[in-house]
């Protein structure tokens, strides 16, 4: 693994749950971080406090990631903020609701795929020309384990998305790897302690899955942070478009 002290990197949806844990694990691990938010600073203050304890950088930025001139001003403040970018850390996404297909509109459809795929296009579209110039950078996307499976009932645009990630992650790391950018993505299962399934799973499905998962528990957020900081860590290294799944064996 290379060094990640004095990296930069910018991590997206940081105030809580995951890609709070990732900006945790990254500072802890030597980086400066921009943290992107949408809902609330209670989360980006204490990786700020958590930075300066360690003597890291690190400031927090808000934005609506679905909208294109918000995504350019806020790569933009925090490749400044910076001095430039190493790692980009694609951690936005969301369900939004459970919808079966024969309740689906193309409102909830679009501000799905705009939630998961059109804010990952747009950041990393933004962020590539810093990348590019770093001598070697690191995108990490966050997939889903309905993206390989389909989802419960319901979670039919999510899931798509999520499906579209790992394309995605495949087709960029093609389309990056001759400017030394490497392009890969992890893909969740289970994961307790996060807005998304506080928001979407009840106790008992969640007790129900658990009873399928070979290592008889559900994850929890830094299940999901460390291999991402692996994948930041080897900004240098050789692999590229791959995920890896993190779901207790399922």
């Amino acid at each position: 693994m290379g060094s990640l002290v004095g990296k930069r990197a910018l991590v997206t949806g940081a105030e809580q749950g995951i890609g709070k844990a990732v900006a945790e694990g990254l500072l802890h691990a030597g980086c400066d971080i921009a943290i992107h938010y949408f809902m609330g600073e209670e989360g980006p203050k204490e990786l700020v406090a958590l930075a300066e304890s360690l003597g890291r950088r690190a400031s927090y930025f808000c934005a609506d990631l679905t909208d294109e001139a918000a995504v350019v001003e806020v790569v933009r403040e925090a490749s400044d903020f910076l001095g430039g970018l190493d790692v980009l850390v694609n951690n936005v996404g969301g369900l939004v609701e459970r919808r079966l297909l024969s309740d689906m509109d193309l409102a909830l459809w679009q501000k799905v795929n705009d939630i998961n795929m059109t804010s990952m296009m747009l950041v990393t579209r933004e962020a590539v020309p810093h990348l590019a110039k770093a001598n070697g950078a690191s995108i990490v996307n966050l997939a889903s384990l309905a993206g390989r499976k389909g989802g419960h009932p319901g979670s039919l645009a999510y899931s798509i998305t999520k499906g579209a990630v790992l394309t995605f992650t495949r087709a960029l790391s093609n389309e990056l790897g001759p400017q030394g950018i490497r392009v890969n993505a992890v893909a969740p299962g289970l994961i307790l302690g996060t807005r998304f399934h506080n928001t979407h799973t009840t106790k008992e499905s969640a007790d129900e899955t658990i009873k399928g998962i070979p290592l008889d528990r559900a994850g929890d957020v830094y299940d999901v942070a460390r291999p991402i900081v692996f994948l930041a860590s080897e900004y240098d290294g050789f692999i590229t478009g791959e995920t890896i799944d993190i779901n207790g064996g399922v």
